[in-house]
């Protein structure tokens, strides 16, 4: 087990030698990453490890997209899905252009999840869904829109769940235990790397998605990428976040009204 002075220095050390700052990440979060790393890659002493990450790039650039990787399903807490699909994606519906960022995208269901449904709604046609992450490993598996046959089961239960009524199999081709969902849907996707611990606002939305990322980082850091959305969101767009997340503490809460009993909210200020 990695002690927390040990952890500080490899926070330190990560930063000084690549520029990736690790600082604002939640310890308790980053502890339980950095010794799955460390057992996996069986390291029994912490210098070992160190000098591993000091003296080779390529192994510390696997650790980084080790850490940063999150955990995603396709339609995943469908009520909040059935909330988008019901009464944010029509009101959206009006705007004669809808522009989408989904931030943290990891591997990309939730992406494919948003195009299935504005395609049923007919607006994928007049959308554009930006997908970024830090980890440029997942931004490879969201591209290539191809995901395991074993959780499609799954996500078709999700799709049925949060309201979809077409054949969930219409959207994928399965082949070799793998479904690559269609390309109708990946080609109004742009996909790219950005880290929100630093970069800036890059355009400006209708729809911010960041769900289960902010619980990451720690107060201060959570508080700048709110503030970030903040200055990317259009009047009258939503932010919608992760079921233990909230922007009530980082930012006026007369700007923002909660949007039914899902973490959305609407900015009217």
């Amino acid at each position: 087990m990695i002690e927390d002075i040990e952890l500080e220095t490899l926070i330190n050390e990560v930063y000084e030698y690549y520029g990736f700052d690790f600082g604002s990440y939640s310890r308790a979060s980053l502890k339980r990453r950095v010794n799955r790393v460390f057992y996996l890659d069986g390291f029994k002493h912490f210098h070992e490890f160190l000098s591993k990450v000091r003296t080779d790039e390529e192994y510390c650039k696997r650790m980084i997209d080790e850490i940063t990787v999150n955990v995603t399903e396709m339609f995943r807490d469908p009520s909040f899905y059935l909330t988008l699909r019901k009464e944010i994606l029509p009101l959206l519906g009006t705007k004669p252009f809808i522009r989408i960022w989904h931030a943290g995208c990891s591997t990309g269901e939730e992406v494919y999840s948003m195009a299935i449904m504005l395609k049923e709604l007919g607006l994928l046609h007049k959308s554009i869904l930006y997908a970024t992450d830090i980890n440029a490993t997942v931004l490879e598996t969201a591209k290539s829109g191809i995901f395991p046959l074993r959780m499609i089961k799954d996500y078709a239960d999700n799709y049925r769940d949060s309201g979809g009524q077409e054949d969930f199999s219409d959207y994928y081709i399965a082949n070799y235990g793998f479904a690559k969902f269609n390309e109708s849907l990946s080609e109004k996707m742009v996909f790219s790397q950005h880290n929100l611990v630093s970069d800036t606002s890059f355009n400006e939305f209708d729809l911010i998605m960041c769900r289960n990322v902010l619980i990451y980082f720690d107060n201060n850091l959570q508080k700048r990428v709110i503030n970030l959305f903040d200055d990317s969101l259009a009047m009258l767009g939503f932010i919608a976040l992760g079921t233990k997340e909230t922007i009530k503490y980082s930012i006026s809460p007369t700007k923002y009204k909660q949007f039914d009993k899902e973490k959305i909210w609407r900015k009217i200020k």
